[in-house]
């Protein structure tokens, strides 16, 4: 039969159970788009920007039963998606990016949008794929899904060149998908049993989990109730064990960590780490006190000895080789550990909580006041969605996530821009859940005109603007040792005229009184099916513990000659102003 590439395209898409595509049509994939409208299962998503497209089909992965997909135009689409494809690369996060591609077989050189988009993106995909012949096009779209979804998780870019999308082809026929079983590679016995009697043997052990763990919660929580271990997160594994149970004690633990880490980890002599890289963000810039015990699970052998070393190592998926080490464990000690950690755990986060809430924010919006409020009118399972910047650490210290998948936030490559587009990702992903958005004023003017897009699409999301007039992460960072601020201070941004071009609802809350009103507000506005833009007038005058230990910790592994200058500078700037 004769095809065009893109009807096989949107065959194999259907059969792969995709259910939108995020991009912008160009003169190379027009072909494409006219069949994904034709679906009845795709949705065809256009967006204000490539780079917004990306972190959506991010959310669409990370919290939905699809993979997220892009469908972009060559060079400029491609580039501008660029970073959402890097935060899915470092992060784990399976993708599929579809791109038009030059006619592979005109002669003529120097085509529009003629560039090696293989060569740019090799170093942030796990694979990529040029079609040339119309029969390779339903297998390299099955074989692009099976390469991003298995082992560790990852992007893979497909080109589809311009006389292959649209253009007829012979095909022997449409291909079903047939799924393989993914059964993955048992971790093995002997590691898995002596990983079991290093934690029963230990005095104190504790678990560290990352986004790698975030499907097994029933199994860590009853592992660490029988161990009586304390159990922290990474940035990016917020959501992999619920802030509300007792052994729960927050992100990281060490002197950057909150007092209920800090404190339930101090006597820690045998550490569990799941589906973690122990990379920069969650160790404290690597000053994490890591014990000489330690059991390192990860699904990519590769990241086991790079930062600390282990005793013991389990490659495998943690949905396979946590079930198999609890049930080592619950033989070797089938009852649970006497322990007065979670007292301990409890008393530690009510006095953070409570220096939060007494501290004067001159009339703005204490971060502590906001987080209880949302945590309060918050369904359970609501997603909440975060960008980069000093609302991320405040949000891991202050805002307790309860399910798995409840959070998403850039994580490793860290990308700015992420909350709105990620936002409208996870509520197309989850339209019967709440999902909710916090980004700092300076993320939303990397990405705020997504908002349009949300408006268009009709999508419930209220997002919360914490404005301070600051990128604040960064202001923090120049304030101690330059005493002064360079291109960190921004100009006012009208959030309100933001809201009203791109079609939002808007609420402002100015102090604390406005915040339980402002948020069942933004609730309820939500609730008619449009975005909202909420202008929290936050109080960063209170630094996180991740921004203080981060610091301290960064200080420390200065050479002592640029020890001297940093502080020498720091002092003589305060006292010259």
């Amino acid at each position: 039969m004769k095809k065009t590439g893109a009807a096989l395209a949107r065959h194999a898409l259907e059969q792969l159970g995709v259910t939108h595509t995020f991009g912008i049509p160009g003169v190379h994939n027009t072909e494409l788009y006219d069949e994904l409208n034709a679906s009845e299962q795709i949705q065809p998503v256009l967006v204000a920007h490539e780079c917004g497209a990306a972190f959506m089909a991010d959310a669409v992965s990370r919290t939905g039963n699809s993979i997220g997909t892009l469908a972009i135009v060559p060079a400029a689409g491609v580039t501008h998606a660029a970073s959402g494809i890097g935060e899915a690369g470092l992060d784990g996060i399976p993708m599929l990016i579809i791109s038009g591609g030059i006619h592979s077989e005109s002669g003529r050189r120097y085509q529009l949008h003629d560039i090696d988009q293989h060569a740019l993106l090799k170093p942030i995909v796990k694979a990529s794929f040029r079609i040339l012949r119309h029969a390779e096009v339903i297998p390299t779209f099955y074989e692009a899904y099976r390469i991003a979804t298995s082992g560790e998780p990852g992007p893979v870019f497909i080109e589809l060149p311009y006389n292959i999308g649209n253009f007829l082809g012979d095909v022997d026929g449409l291909l079903e998908y047939q799924a393989e079983s993914d059964t993955g590679t048992a971790p093995e016995v002997a590691a898995v049993r002596r990983a079991a009697q290093l934690l029963v043997d230990a005095g104190q052990p504790g678990l560290f989990v990352g986004w790698g763990a975030v499907d097994v919660q029933p199994q860590l929580i009853e592992l660490a109730e029988l161990l009586g271990a304390p159990v922290c997160t990474t940035l990016q594994g917020l959501s992999a064990f619920p802030a509300n149970h007792p052994l729960h004690t927050g992100m990281g633990f060490g002197a950057y960590a909150v007092p209920a880490a800090e404190n339930a980890f101090a006597r820690c002599d045998c550490l569990l780490a799941i589906g973690t890289r122990f990379s920069e963000i969650p160790t404290g810039s690597y000053s994490m006190p890591v014990p000489e015990q330690l059991i390192h699970v990860d699904i990519n052998p590769q990241v086991f000895n790079a930062n600390y070393p282990a005793n013991v190592t389990l490659a495998g998926d943690a949905r396979q080789v946590i079930p198999a080490l609890l049930a080592e464990v619950r033989a070797l000690q089938p009852t649970p550990r006497s322990s007065v950690l979670p007292e301990q755990i409890a008393r530690d986060k009510a006095a953070y909580l409570q220096s939060w809430l007494q501290h004067d924010s001159k009339g703005r919006v204490n971060p502590a006041h906001f987080c209880q409020e949302l945590r309060r009118q918050l369904a359970d399972d609501a997603i909440l969605v975060a960008d980069d910047g000093n609302h991320t650490f405040l949000l891991a210290e202050l805002m307790p996530i309860h399910v798995g998948r409840g959070f998403i936030s850039p994580s490793d490559f860290n990308a700015m821009g992420y909350c709105v587009p990620a936002t409208i990702g996870a509520k197309l992903a989850n339209p019967d859940r709440q999902v909710v958005g916090i980004v700092g004023d300076g993320a939303l003017r990397m990405t705020g005109l997504e908002t349009v897009t949300a408006s268009s699409l009709e999508l419930g999301v209220p997002l919360f603007v914490f404005n301070d007039g600051e990128l604040s992460q960064i202001a923090q960072a120049q304030e101690v040792p330059y005493n002064r601020k360079t291109c960190t201070v921004l100009k006012p941004l009208n959030i309100a005229a933001l809201a009203e071009a791109t079609g939002a609802a808007f609420v402002r809350i100015d102090g604390n009184e406005d915040c339980a009103t402002g948020i069942a507000e933004a609730l309820r506005l939500a609730s008619n099916n449009q975005p909202v833009l909420v202008d929290v007038q936050i109080d960063y005058s209170k630094r996180t513990r991740f921004t203080e230990g981060v610091v301290k910790a960064t200080l420390k592994r200065f050479t002592p000659r640029d020890k001297v200058r940093v502080i020498g500078r720091a002092l003589w700037r305060r006292v010259t102003g």
